[in-house]
């Protein structure tokens, strides 16, 4: 297999997943929730293949807070040198606002020095920085004001990124403004899984256009600040296909493709430098309804198929004519047992789409560590890095072992 030769080799992480001490809406809600998500963890997950692995951890609070999480904000180094020797010449994380802004208008100046001292390690590393500005997770004096729910609140949103671009944009290339925009409609309120908990259609409806004018707004201003940088979305992406010929599935396949896909991407596509894929399960349609084959499937229960990376990375390539660059993609593995089958289909996924002429210009594996997952928890294992739940020392598994001798072949190539 043979890939550009600047292509981005990397691995992808989020600031509340890794690194700890956060205080943001997310801390809050997790503990004031933890103990009745303990409660619901046996009728939430009793249904998934590794139950009997998980249960304990299910069932107990501590699942549900954060925490010291991987304690990557005080770590970050010795983490950057494991990413230099698994051959690695990217990183995308994000910035937490709750940092760089606690309180309204009042910019913390260490936290804005941490970040410049995280990027230059990165740079002295020869590592490329990708940094995004929204993963979930806002300050609460944010969320109080209504959050993205509101229109008129998206200028504190664009004043952050103005500032942490001033900051720290003489090291930065490539800025990501929103991370799955959609997911975070649907889950936070539509769905109500995570905070503030909202069950209301129209509501959600409402904060996914006003993530849209966001990242509009947000991109405008970057790129006024100087045309340099490369401006997109993360887009969580899935492969939604007929499973036969019938007339309905292929109607509601197209139908569901637009919804998932083409609805944000239209709205963005003129302010975007490129896309950020995100990749993790397809949809196979039947009539109208979505059935997969479910015959092998990640420890969070999806159904894993990551050659259709291909088909994801050919169909946005011939719709929108920007560059795309995998911004996430991986799998909930904890045994480590199929990580490496899955990262070997998605090479060969990524190495068939350039061979077709698509203009994939990057790949991040997400993630680098064991993480915390959101409204999960710790349990799911998405990370190329082991970390001890105690002493948080880290171990690179198997499968980064084998990724790192596939990456340094194919830098020879």
């Amino acid at each position: 297999m043979k890939f550009p030769k600047r292509f981005l080799w990397g691995v992808s992480t989020s600031a509340h997943q890794v690194e700890g001490g956060n205080h943001n809406q997310w801390s809050a809600w997790e503990l004031e929730n933890a103990k009745a998500n303990a409660a619901q963890g046996k009728a939430q997950y009793h249904d998934l293949e590794v139950f009997d692995d998980i249960q304990a951890a299910v069932t107990t609070p501590e699942n549900y807070i954060a925490g010291a999480a991987a304690n990557h904000y005080d770590r970050f180094e010795a983490d950057f040198d494991l990413m230099k020797k698994m051959q690695l010449n990217a990183f995308r994380f994000s910035v937490e606002w709750s940092r760089i802004e606690p309180n309204e208008g009042a910019w913390n100046a260490q936290a804005i020095e941490h970040y410049k001292r995280y990027v230059a390690a990165l740079k002295k590393r020869d590592i490329e920085p990708m940094m995004t500005l929204f993963h979930f997770s806002l300050p609460l004096w944010f969320t109080e004001k209504g959050g993205f729910e509101k229109r008129k609140n998206v200028k504190y949103f664009v004043r952050f990124a103005e500032k942490i671009v001033e900051e720290l944009g003489k090291d930065i290339r490539f800025i990501i403004t929103i991370n799955e925009p959609a997911v975070y409609a649907l889950e936070s309120y539509q769905e109500g899984n995570w905070p503030p908990e909202v069950q209301n259609k129209r509501t959600a409806f409402r904060v996914l256009r006003n993530l849209i004018y966001a990242h509009n707004q947000t991109a405008k201003k970057i790129h006024t600040m100087n045309r340099r940088y490369k401006v997109a979305i993360a887009k969580h992406s899935s492969y939604v296909f007929p499973g036969d010929d019938a007339l309905l599935s292929r109607a509601s396949a197209a139908v569901l493709q637009y919804i998932k896909d083409d609805y944000v991407l239209r709205r963005i596509r003129k302010t975007s430098d490129f896309i950020g894929v995100n990749y993790y399960l397809s949809e196979r349609v039947y009539g109208y309804r979505v059935h997969n084959e479910d015959k092998n499937l990640s420890d969070v229960g999806w159904d894993m198929h990551p050659e259709h990376l291909q088909y994801v990375l050919e169909r946005l390539d011939k719709k929108y004519k920007l560059p795309l660059i995998v911004t996430e993609n991986g799998v909930a593995d904890a045994d480590d047992t199929a990580r490496k089958w899955w990262l070997a289909k998605t090479m060969m996924a990524l190495n068939e789409a350039l061979k077709e002429g698509v203009r994939v210009q990057g790949y991040f594996h997400r993630s680098l560590l064991d993480n915390f997952e959101w409204a999960h928890g710790h349990w799911p294992k998405f990370g190329l890095v082991d970390v001890d739940p105690t002493t948080l020392n880290r171990k690179p598994k198997q499968s980064a072992a084998w990724w790192a001798k596939f990456l340094a072949n194919a830098k020879k190539n």
